[in-house]
């Protein structure tokens, strides 16, 4: 097995100066070298995040995963008022689970995992219930689903309700505009589109936010967000021992980000997920969600109904290709395909070809329409029984080849048996 191709929402692979970065020579977390560190990290978060009044914000940074920075917001800055925490899929759940453990003031409403936040029903809840805050995720990993951002903010805006938001997903990927949106603390990790390794998340939020917790009832010791704010912004220091080499590699990474750009970066991201997307599609594939739904992160695809995921899963990580699996609800039904992370042409290239080889060497795999059979995006419903259908020859050699510059996946089916009749259509490029 070679290196491993992650294809995953994260863990990501990495460019090889962050590999090198988490290799620094060692410091003293306690020495200038550290603060020196923590204070670029700091300014490059905020770039990111593209804040225009700088000097209004402040990025603490955490060892610990996005979960720690999602429980340093919801048990430091809602006290015992009112939380309501918007879902629609495992990490909306999760916010809410985190919630309720420090305060009982915590409110839920949900909708279907896969489905979009109706925000009539949110603006109808807000006028009905005294609501002091509220929470979501930006990006719903367990469906791909984007939140609405500027919607939410601009209603809790109306209602005078603080935002905290779960962008642990979605930044380095998609645009989060604090200032406008109205964001009062919004949380991130260090692995995920912002291309370094997991361990570290952080938290960005305004100075004059963080100022009205130092009055607010202590609810964790680790985690506790003020005390972060005070030694950052005071100190250039964290309260407890930090992860160091994993401060040097999310340093890199900022950086690498930063050099070409925020919006090239999105833009690069946003690529190898359209060429992925009409990759798959040009197999056969369908998809959960809608095109205008979708985080460029990931594609939720649906899983032919005569495939087992387990097996699907186990004979791409044999050719050295790592996908995730559905999740809840979606178990069985779907599998993920992230588009993050250090990918050559080639890589995409070679993932397009190996999935179609993978989903072809199932023996009871046969072509409708010269696709590959899915369960309905909007039903899940099985597909025909086809048993009596003929089967794909076993011995065709798929070869696919990318181009990035103007997104168009060709591929072509050369037999090794010239003389078999050949049951996949010959395919033609994607405009």
């Amino acid at each position: 097995m070679g290196k491993l191709l992650l294809f995953t929402p994260g863990p990501v692979n990495v460019a090889p100066n962050v590999r090198a970065a988490i290799a620094h020579e060692d410091i003293g977390h306690r020495e200038v070298e550290f603060e020196e560190l923590l204070r670029s990290i700091d300014d490059r978060l905020l770039q990111l995040f593209e804040i225009r009044n700088r000097q209004d914000y402040q990025a603490i940074v955490i060892t610990g995963s996005g979960t720690a920075a999602n429980e340093a917001m919801l048990s430091s800055v809602v006290g015992d008022q009112n939380i309501l925490i918007l879902s629609n899929g495992e990490f909306g759940e999760r916010l809410h689970a985190l919630s309720k453990l420090h305060n009982k003031n915590t409110f839920l409403l949900e909708f279907p995992w896969g489905e979009s936040l109706d925000l009539a029903a949110v603006d109808a809840y807000l006028q009905d219930h005294p609501i002091d805050f509220i929470a979501f995720a930006h990006h719903e990993t367990s469906s791909g689903m984007l939140n609405p951002l500027s919607a939410i903010g601009a209603l809790a805006k109306v209602n005078g309700s603080v935002l905290l938001v779960d962008c642990v997903s979605s930044a380095g990927a998609e645009i989060i505009d604090m200032e406008q949106d109205n964001i009062a603390f919004c949380s991130s990790s260090s692995s995920k589109a912002i291309g370094s390794y997991p361990g570290l998340s952080f938290v960005i939020g305004r100075k004059d936010e963080y100022q009205k917790l130092r009055t607010l009832p202590v609810k964790s010791a680790y985690l506790n967000l003020y005390k972060f704010f005070e030694y950052a912004s005071l100190r250039s220091q964290t309260p407890n021992t930090p992860s160091v080499p994993l401060f040097f590699a999310l340093d890199r990474a900022l950086a690498n980000i930063l050099e070409e750009s925020v919006p090239v970066r999105h833009a690069k991201i946003l690529r190898t997920a359209t060429t992925l997307r009409r990759g798959m599609m040009n197999i056969g594939l369908t998809f959960l969600l809608d095109s205008e739904d979708m985080c460029s992160v990931l594609t939720t695809v649906l899983l032919p109904s005569h495939v087992n995921i387990d097996v699907f899963r186990q004979r791409l990580r044999e050719r050295s290709i790592v996908i995730y699996e559905g999740k809840g609800p979606l178990k069985g039904r779907v599998f993920q395909v992230g588009s993050i992370g250090e990918f050559s042409e080639a890589d995409v290239s070679r993932f397009l070809r190996v999935l179609r080889e993978t989903l072809l060497s199932f023996p009871t795999a046969e072509l409708v329409d010269s696709s590959i059979v899915s369960y309905s995006a909007q039903e899940f419903q099985l597909a025909p029984d086809l048993a009596s259908a003929p089967s794909l020859v076993d011995s065709n050699v798929l070869e696919t080849s990318i181009s990035f510059g103007d997104l168009e996946v060709n591929e072509r089916q050369r037999a090794a048996n010239p003389g078999s009749d050949s049951l996949v259509a010959e395919s033609t490029g994607i405009n």
